[in-house]
């Protein structure tokens, strides 16, 4: 979890030897806003990985409009 350029806020590493049997779920809080999820894969190319971020609540006081930063964008696109 970053939050402003290269500030790692929680970092979580994680080893699994087969992902379909065990995969791996997580919840993460992130208060305030600006907050980023990066996923990082540091296995060779020969062992890929899928991972999906989604949210699991929103919050539903954010104001008048949306606040850059604060609110859940989807695949990068404000318009979504």
């Amino acid at each position: 979890l970053l939050q402003g350029p290269n500030n790692n806020k929680q970092v979580i590493e994680l080893y699994t030897e087969d992902g379909f049997d065990r995969p791996f779920f997580c919840i993460l809080e992130t208060p305030g806003s600006g907050n980023v999820v990066r996923i990082v894969n540091t296995a060779p190319v020969e062992f890929p990985m899928t991972a999906g971020v989604v949210p699991h609540s929103i919050n539903q006081d954010t104001g008048d409009g949306l606040v850059l930063g604060g609110d859940v964008v989807i695949g990068g696109d404000l318009g979504w």
